[in-house]
């Protein structure tokens, strides 16, 4: 044979695959496990049994449009279901948005500290990343609207972000849309709105619900406990959401993941006791870690962010250590961020384990 080899598209190959946190620590068949932001509590017992009594029926496709799902959605939130779009996972919907609306020579901004995705998702679809400088660890409104050119297409933000924590107020996220041309598409993560009980945050619903060119990502996989089921979706307008529904895959959700799903939704109590666990435990964790000297900034998900006073050696060491001990924590290096270490929220006991691990490390005898 001849020719020119085997290439993929330009700039794939300059793409630093995405890396999930640390499932496993040698020597523990079940670690302490809060590298990934999962749910301290887990699906409810309603949750599973609708994705139990699926089990018969697997052999059959889904429903390619996640019907009940979205009514279930729409319901909950009050908003229209046919302007919901269901994926598998909010990653998922964030790619889908970002090959509909970038391409080459396009530019897709997002905050320095934001989640890596969406640079891995505007290289995948041929556009330039910007990461746009932050001010204290939080997206930068002004910043970013003084970066916005003719080429750009897309802007995100994770509001909670991952993996700081912080996020921007209603007033402010309203002042960014309304800086942007309307060729722009606004795409406003809110994986971990559940957890925010704050009264000046909205998670992105006001503008779906009225503005042409915003769409609200939202994911399952954190407070509802779903990760492994892989459900996430998205409200827009509904030319947005024609869009989408013309480029998803047909069948992008399982029947039983949608099962779980509804019930999840629907299972509101489980869903506060999951908030009021994480308002208990996250300040606490918070507090504690002050004490021992690091530096946490401040927070509004499921998850602290600690700067570690002697730098990115320091924190390596702690995550080593505590890896040793059976404690999975988050690196978050990646996010130009090597000082720190992010720890998820999880049961009592893990909490306490964490800190006086830590606290071993950090004083030693």
């Amino acid at each position: 044979m001849t020719g020119a080899p085997l290439v993929p598209q330009p700039g794939i190959l300059d793409i630093a695959p995405y890396v999930g946190g640390e499932a496993k620590a040698p020597g523990f068949e079940k670690p302490i496990r809060l590298a990934s932001n999962e749910s301290a509590l887990g699906p409810s017992a309603k949750v599973l049994a609708a994705y139990r009594a699926h089990a018969e029926n697997i052999f059959r496709y889904p429903d390619g449009n996640s019907t009940a799902l979205r009514q279930a959605l729409g319901k909950l939130h009050g908003i229209d279901p046919a302007r919901i779009v269901c994926g598998g996972g909010s990653d998922d919907i964030i790619n889908l948005l970002t090959s509909a609306y970038a391409g080459p020579d396009d530019e897709v901004l997002y905050g320095r500290h934001g989640f890596s995705l969406y640079p891995i998702a505007a290289r995948t679809a041929g556009a330039t990343p910007i990461a746009v400088p932050e001010k204290d660890l939080t997206f930068d409104v002004d910043a970013t609207l003084a970066r916005v050119t003719p080429k750009t297409r897309l802007v995100f933000i994770a509001n909670p972000n991952n993996p700081t924590g912080t996020f921007i107020p209603r007033d402010a996220m309203k002042r960014l849309h309304a800086g942007l041309p309307k060729s722009v598409l606004l795409v406003i993560d809110a994986a971990y709105a559940e957890f925010v009980t704050r009264n000046d945050y909205e998670p992105g619903i006001e503008l779906a619900g009225r503005e042409p060119n915003v769409a609200m990502t939202r994911t399952f996989s954190k407070i509802y406990a779903l990760g492994g089921l892989r459900i996430g979706w998205c409200y827009s307008s509904a030319a947005i959401a024609e869009v989408l529904n013309r480029i998803r895959n047909p069948f992008n959700v399982s029947s039983a993941a949608q099962a779980a799903g509804v019930a999840a939704v629907a299972d509101v109590a489980a869903v506060d006791r999951a908030r009021q666990h994480n308002d208990i435990w996250r300040p606490w964790l918070a507090q504690e870690l002050q004490k021992l000297g690091l530096t946490l900034t401040p927070a509004v998900a499921n998850f602290v962010l600690a700067r570690f006073p002697g730098g990115a050696g320091q924190a390596d060491a702690a995550w080593e250590f505590l890896r040793q001990r059976g404690i999975l924590v988050r690196k978050v290096g990646v996010y130009h961020l090597p000082a720190h270490l992010r720890i998820t929220i999880g049961k009592e006991d893990e909490m306490r384990a964490v800190v006086a691990a830590l606290t071993e490390f950090l004083r030693p005898a």
